[in-house]
């Protein structure tokens, strides 16, 4: 059997991704140590990128589920010395149950899923971050229920979460509205291709009107701290802040994927509001992610 990958929302079908939230939040309410279906397989966790919660969650997901996980990065393999990466894919598949990297270069993950024999999961590229997505609906799901119908404001870059909530409106059927400096727009042919569910807006506040979650994330991200000074100058009219979240609809969400900029990207005052919910947000890349690799390891 050919393994599924998960690079992108877009390898699952929307309606197995909803199958997958609300797995998700099953696996967070009804806990049950006995319950160890990676009992004896392993995840090799492969990070170019450093992280967080891309790591914990993985590692602690894969313990709680009586699994293993190894951390590699490219000091600790012959990824950071020049062996082919076809090769690393073929040889590590050839030992683990599942791979997630966490990686610069997006094609690094789709070579390396043409040459394993087992899942190959997306933990971030330059150019996507679906499991964070995961996560995010999860918590909309918990909060508010089913987020198809809504409308979801993405303020700020173009970047891998801007793609990623893209594919997520084409995935789960909701409008985003995105706000963005013009040179710093999400890439057209994901745009193009998510056809009348995404529109742009000169100003957060358009953006927001009558929206049911606001997401940003920060100006600079790893590996542009050296574009730092200029990208104050392009996003300083795109903060979310009290006038924006006013602009969208009383009970409207804000989530962040951290680590934030406070003062920056979002003010103290909406980030530690109450109607922010950066921190299940944050606790549910756990539960997503096991989910996910339940999903395809255990088919």
């Amino acid at each position: 059997m050919q393994p599924r990958h998960f690079i992108s929302l877009l390898d699952l079908s929307s309606t197995e991704l909803r199958a997958l939230i609300h797995r998700a939040i099953e696996l967070k309410n009804h806990r049950d140590p006995d319950f160890q279906p990676m009992k004896g397989r392993v995840l090799a966790m492969i990070f170019e990128k450093s992280s967080t919660r891309t790591r914990i969650s993985f590692e602690a997901g894969m313990a709680q589920f009586g699994g293993s996980a190894i951390f590699l990065s490219p000091r600790d393999t012959q990824l950071g010395r020049g062996e082919p990466m076809e090769d690393s894919a073929k040889v590590i598949s050839s030992m683990v149950d599942c791979i997630m990297l966490r990686t610069h270069k997006h094609e690094t993950v789709i070579t390396f899923a043409q040459h394993s024999r087992v899942p190959v999961i997306n933990g971030l590229t330059d150019l996507l971050h679906p499991c964070q997505l995961l996560a995010d609906m999860q918590t909309y799901f918990e909060l508010r229920g089913d987020i198809a119908g809504k409308t979801v404001t993405w303020i700020g870059d173009g970047n891998n979460m801007c793609h990623s909530y893209i594919n997520a409106a084409r995935q789960f059927d909701f409008k985003l509205n995105i706000a963005c400096p013009a040179e710093y727009r999400p890439v057209q042919s994901i745009v193009d291709a998510a056809g009348n569910k995404v529109s742009f807006f000169d100003t957060p506040e358009q953006a927001a009107r009558q929206a049911d979650l606001v997401v940003t994330d920060v100006w600079a991200s790893m590996g542009q701290e050296d574009e730092q000074k200029k990208r104050e100058l392009a996003f300083r009219d795109f903060q979310v802040n009290a006038q924006t979240m006013r602009a969208a609809n009383k009970d409207a969400l804000f989530m962040h994927c951290l680590p934030a900029h406070r003062g920056e990207e979002v003010t103290e005052e909406v980030i530690d509001g109450p109607q922010s919910a950066i921190f299940p947000e944050a606790e549910n890349r756990l539960h997503a992610q096991k989910a996910l690799l339940e999903f395809l390891i255990c088919r």
